[in-house]
Parts: structure tokens; sequence; C-alpha cells
């Protein structure tokens, strides 16, 4: 298996002078590739940022030069479907305040369950996060597929999932609110995932890659990509670039190769052993010089 290594980083490192240490692109480099797509860099406050409050999040966040953040319902920001609205307003003009942009909520609803009156109620609870990502100024909700369950085919649920996802895509768009399919749970094998958009046609359901190790399985990487890619959304969620084992290098050349622009962000589950907002930092750089690989290859 092909991964990004710490002995890889520290050897990328020596070439900084090619690149503005401070977590962007040189501006030579920027010319050179200012005709090439870019993705952009963010934070999923999943582990590495779920104590902080709002105004800690977007004051580390600039330190590390980590420029968008999806929020993770239920942690220390408190950015939940609760606020009144003078607190979302509130929101807004913090990150307004910030270089640091709201890219979205992370919701944990999911659309697995055969019991309706469940199905129902996380239907309904997504459209009270979809209207919270609007008015506090993210543009889309992550969902999850998520589970299958017994007495009940995977044919069934598959349907049910997507049919569900129809009709908050169809809601999300009339609030300019992406709907972001996580790869997650036990349908998180890219031809279950495939199956499930089949379902889910309307044009404002996209998926959130999750860099999972199911997406190595049956024909590997580049053909569970290819099942998948006409779909991608804004948001793809990666992990620790040096220490994971996930094919961070091959993924960066795929997402590359369709042009990706949207965000692709941490979501790490350990925590760092260093600092945190030193760990970013290290992370933001590393991504920098990564992706221009992945361009130019």
């Amino acid at each position: 298996m092909v991964f990004y290594s710490r002995r890889d980083f520290l050897k990328t490192s020596a070439l900084s002078g090619a690149f503005a240490i401070s977590g962007g692109l040189s501006g030579s480099v920027l010319a050179a590739k200012k005709t090439k797509a870019r993705a952009q860099y963010g934070l999923v406050t999943y582990q590495w940022a779920k104590d902080w409050d709002l105004q800690t999040l977007l004051k580390n966040c600039k330190t590390a030069n980590v420029l968008g953040v999806e929020l993770r319902t239920t942690h220390a920001h408190g950015v939940e479907r609760t606020l009144s609205k003078s607190e979302r307003q509130g929101v807004v003009q913090q990150f307004a305040d910030s270089p640091v942009t709201l890219v979205g909520i992370g919701s944990n609803e999911r659309f697995d369950n055969p019991d309706a009156a469940v199905l129902k109620k996380s239907i309904s609870d997504t459209k009270d996060f979809i209207k919270l990502s609007h008015d506090v100024g993210g543009s889309g909700v992550k969902v999850k597929p998520d589970s299958f369950h017994k007495g009940v085919s995977e044919a069934e649920t598959i349907k049910q999932i997507g049919r569900a996802l129809n009709v908050i895509g169809k809601y999300g768009s009339d609030w300019g609110q992406q709907i972001r399919l996580e790869v997650h749970g036990k349908c998180a094998h890219l031809p279950t995932i495939r199956k499930i958009l089949d379902v889910a046609d309307h044009p404002n359901v996209a998926i959130c890659w999750n860099c999972n190790k199911q997406d190595l399985e049956g024909k590997g990487l580049e053909a569970n990509f290819a099942l998948v890619k006409d779909r991608l959304g804004a948001t793809t969620h990666i992990h620790d670039l040096i220490h994971s084992d996930y094919p961070h290098k091959r993924f960066f050349e795929l997402m590359a190769g369709v042009n990706y622009t949207g965000w692709l962000m941490l979501e790490e589950g350990k925590q760092p052993k260093k600092d945190t907002v030193a760990a970013l930092s290290e992370q933001r750089k590393l991504f920098d010089k990564m992706w221009a690989q992945a361009q130019d290859r």
C-alpha cells in the first residue's frame, strides 16, 4: 500500500524553498498553477476541535491557516438548532470577522431505520439543520446513509435511503444548501453508495468521500472512485496525512485528475500528540505540498 509517511513529509519539507512555509504556496508557484483547479483545506470539528468554543475555534484555525470548517453538532462551539435568530446572526458575524469559512454543518442524521416514525423524525430534523446552516452562513449539511437491518433486504433499505435523500435534497435546494452524503457505516462500500445515488438522483444530493478502508476493497481505489466521481460534493473528509495508512497521495492524484475544487477536510479520530494548533499547521503545510505534487503528476 502506498501512503504518505513521515519520512515523505520530512523529505518534502527539505524542498520547502519552493513553497511558502506560512501554509500557502509561494507567489511563483501560484502563478504557475493559476490555470489549474485548486482544492481547499479545512477541518471537520470531530475530535481535534471538539472542545473549542466558536471564538477559540476561529482563532486557532486562523493561526494554523486552516480556513474552512465543517461544524460537528453537539460539540463545544454550540452551533445548534436551538439557537435563536439573534444567536444565529451572532454566528454569522463571528465568521464575517474571521478569514475562516463556515463550509457547513455536520449532522448525525441517517435514513436507514425501518421504523417509519424514526425515519420521519430524521427527515424533519435534517430540515432543521438545513435551515440552521442557511441561517449561519453555511452551504450544506452532512448526513449519513447508514446501516442495514435484520428482516429488511438491502435493496429495500437502499431504496428508502435514496428516496429520503431526494426529499431533503429538494428541500435543501430551496434553502441553497447542498446535501452531503457521508460514505459511512455499513453502507460505506462504494458499490452500495452508487446504488443509493442511482435512487437519490436529485442534483442537490452529493457524496462526501470519507477515506475509508472500504475504498480499497473489490477492484481497488481507482475503480471505486470511478463509480462515484460524478457525484462528488463540496466536502471531502481526509485523515492525518502523516500517520494514516490511507493512500492519500494516490487519492489526491485522482481528485486533481477530475479538477476537484471543493474542500478536503481533516476528520481525524485520534488526538494529536503535540499541540493541536501546531499539528493543524503541520497538516496544512503538508497538504499544500501534496496537492501541488498531485497536480504536477
